[in-house]
C-alpha cells in the first residue's frame, strides 16, 4: 500500500508539472503563425510595396494633374503669385479703369476752365498688366498738378527753421500728388509752406512750472533756455519781477522753446 500511494504521488506530481509547463508554453507568442502582431505591419508593408502603378494613380486626386517638368505646377493646384510686372500701385489684377495715374497715360486739354470735371482718355503704360480693355476714360478735375488740394499731396517737412517768429518763418517743401489724383503737369512740385513742427514741448506744464518753481529758472531749464534759467536762479528769479514776467510771457505764447518749436496744447 505504502509503495501504491508513493507512486501515486510521483504521478500527481508528473503532472502538475506538466500542466505548469504547457501554461507557459501557452503564453509565449506563436513565431511562425498568423496571430503574432509583428506580422501584421509585415504584411500592410508587403502589399504596398507589391502595388501596381496603375492602383497608386487611381488614389491621385483628380483635381490635379502631374507633368514631368518639375517647373511647371500641377493643372488645378494653387499657387503662389509672383510680384506684379508694374510698380507696387499698378497691380496685375487690378481693372485697368481703376490704376493710379503713373501707371496710365492720359491725353489731356489743359485749355478747360480750372475747377471742372472733364473727361480724358487714358491707356495703359507699356508693361503692366490688368484686366479689362487697356484704353479707357476717366473723369478729372480741370487743374495743374500744384494747384491740387492740401489733402491732394504730401509734402515734405522741415524742423530747421523757427515757429515762434514775426512774421512766422517759412520754408520750400517738395510735394507729390497722390497716386489717385490725375493733374497736369509734373506731380512733384516745390511748395513754399508755414513753419509748423513741434518737439514735445507742453504749454500746460511750461505754465505750471513758472508758477511754481519759476523763482529758480526751472520754467526756463524746462524749456531749453539754460543760460536765463541760470539768471533766474542766482538773482532769486529777479526778485519776484522776473518770475511775473515770465508767466506772462508763457501764458500768452510769446515765450516758447528754445529750439524755435511749437507748444503741444
Amino acid at each position: 500500500m505504502a509503495a501504491d500511494r508513493r507512486k501515486f504521488q510521483i504521478l500527481s506530481l508528473f503532472l502538475i508539472f506538466l500542466g505548469c509547463f504547457r501554461a507557459v508554453e501557452s503564453e509565449q507568442p506563436k513565431i511562425g503563425g498568423t496571430e503574432s502582431s509583428p506580422q501584421h505591419p509585415v504584411t500592410l508593408f508587403t502589399a504596398d510595396l507589391n502595388a501596381t502603378s496603375s492602383d497608386v494613380k487611381k488614389t491621385l486626386p483628380t483635381n490635379t494633374t502631374q507633368t514631368d517638368d518639375p517647373t511647371t505646377p500641377p493643372t488645378g493646384a494653387q499657387t503662389t503669385k509672383g510680384p506684379t510686372d508694374g510698380p507696387p500701385t499698378c497691380p496685375s489684377n487690378a481693372r485697368c479703369s481703376v490704376l493710379a495715374a503713373q501707371c496710365v497715360q492720359c491725353t489731356y486739354n489743359s485749355s478747360c476752365v480750372y475747377g471742372r470735371d472733364i473727361t480724358v482718355e487714358c491707356h495703359v503704360k507699356e508693361g503692366i498688366q490688368c484686366v479689362g480693355p487697356p484704353t479707357f476714360t476717366r473723369t478729372m478735375k480741370c487743374q495743374f498738378c500744384y494747384q491740387t488740394a492740401e489733402t491732394e499731396h504730401d509734402c515734405t517737412h522741415s524742423i530747421d527753421c523757427k515757429v515762434i517768429s514775426t512774421p512766422r518763418e517759412r520754408f520750400q517743401a517738395n510735394c507729390t500728388v497722390k497716386e489717385y489724383i490725375f493733374c497736369f503737369g509734373a506731380r512733384t512740385f516745390p511748395k513754399s509752406l508755414e513753419c509748423n513742427w513741434t518737439s514735445g514741448y507742453r504749454w500746460s506744464t511750461a505754465l505750471i512750472l513758472s508758477i511754481t518753481v519759476g523763482g529758480f529758472g526751472v520754467d526756463r531749464f524746462y524749456l531749453g533756455q539754460w543760460r536765463e534759467g541760470l539768471g533766474k536762479l542766482f538773482s532769486f528769479g529777479g526778485l519776484g519781477v522776473w518770475t511775473l514776467v515770465d508767466v506772462l510771457l508763457i501764458a500768452v505764447g510769446y515765450l516758447g522753446p528754445s529750439d524755435g518749436s511749437l507748444y503741444i496744447y
